[in-house]
């Protein structure tokens, strides 16, 4: 709203002229309606009595009304006006209700439907901890999880998920992104298998046959590109969509996969796989979440962000065990 009621010409409240509606006009209504006076509706105001006066007499050119009416030394309202005032606060209040901050939602009363993305390990990583600490927190809550997508923003900026999880190594100015855990890469193979029974050196570890998950089919990646540092290729035997799967197939197997050390290798401890130190040098792998910018002020949101982070950091390192082989 801009200047005081009295200074502002617009048009009626509706009508022909709605398209030039004063809404500075609902304020000093509401002032006339709970005053009943134009005096001290001016001074609620902070105007002069003349500036008020003249309002009122647009607010009753707008109205077709008197709204106030002289008796005796006072004015009362008229019947139009009284019927008026509760609807004329309830739209006032609505109004400053858009500029105020939305109150933190109570998880015990959310109601609502979260879709998340994210790679089918960290499901298996962090998943549980999600719906038990949701369920206890947020029955109303159902979280909603997708396959990995092919990343992007537009996911993101169209409203198909609320949160991305997993390595975003893209900078996307209209995104949020936040870091939640830095991990690297574990090799894991089936309890007995020949590569644990001795040293494993860049040269034993190429040699073996490797399963490698990818959603798009992908033979080469980080480990590849290590391995040709020291002038050695791997042989890869073949590949599977999802972690989960690779797990399965290299429980019956003789060959080899990759887990992530804090976020994998419990869930192949599960299906009785072992996991050895790779002995290459391979970056950290970085697992993030991201949001859309609108989300930002949604406390609905800012909760599910807060589940979100204390799962992943709850996640305990492994021990000793997975220190690597040199």
């Amino acid at each position: 709203m801009s200047s005081g009621p009295g200074e502002n010409p617009g048009g009626p409240l509706g009508g022909p002229g709605a398209a030039r509606l004063d809404l500075n006009l609902l304020v000093a209504l509401d002032a006339l309606l709970a005053e009943e006076s134009v005096t001290a509706a001016a001074d609620r105001l902070g105007l002069s009595g003349p500036a008020m006066s003249r309002t009122l007499g647009r607010i009753r050119q707008a109205l077709g009304d008197p709204v106030l009416v002289r008796a005796g030394r006072h004015m009362v309202p008229t019947p139009r006006a009284l019927a008026l005032r509760p609807r004329v606060r309830r739209v006032l209040d609505d109004a400053r209700g858009l500029f105020t901050a939305e109150a933190e939602a109570d998880p015990a009363t959310l109601a609502r439907t979260f879709t998340l993305s994210a790679h089918d390990g960290n499901i298996l990583a962090f998943g549980p901890a999600l719906l038990r600490r949701a369920g206890h927190e947020a029955p109303g809550v159902t979280l909603r999880f997708l396959a990995e997508g092919p990343g992007g923003p537009a996911p993101l900026r169209d409203g198909a998920i609320d949160l991305e999880i997993g390595v975003i190594d893209r900078q996307e100015p209209e995104i949020r992104v936040e870091e939640l855990l830095r991990d690297r890469m574990v090799g894991v193979a089936r309890a007995g298998h020949p590569l644990l029974s001795g040293t494993v050196t860049p040269r034993r570890y190429a040699a073996a046959g490797h399963l490698v998950d990818s959603r798009r089919g992908r033979l080469s990646g980080p480990v590849d590109e290590a391995l040709a540092g020291h002038g050695l290729r791997r042989r890869v035997v073949g590949t599977v969509p999802n972690f989960a799967a690779a797990l399965h197939v290299l429980s019956g197997t003789d060959a080899v996969g990759l887990a992530l050390e804090r976020l994998g290798t419990p869930a192949a401890a599960a299906l009785g796989l072992r996991a050895f130190g790779i002995p290459l040098e391979l970056p950290p792998v970085v697992i993030a979440m991201a949001w859309h910018p609108r989300h930002d002020a949604d406390s609905g949101h800012r909760w599910l962000r807060g589940l979100v982070r204390d799962a992943v950091g709850a996640i305990d390192a492994p021990g000793s065990a997975m220190t690597p082989t040199q």
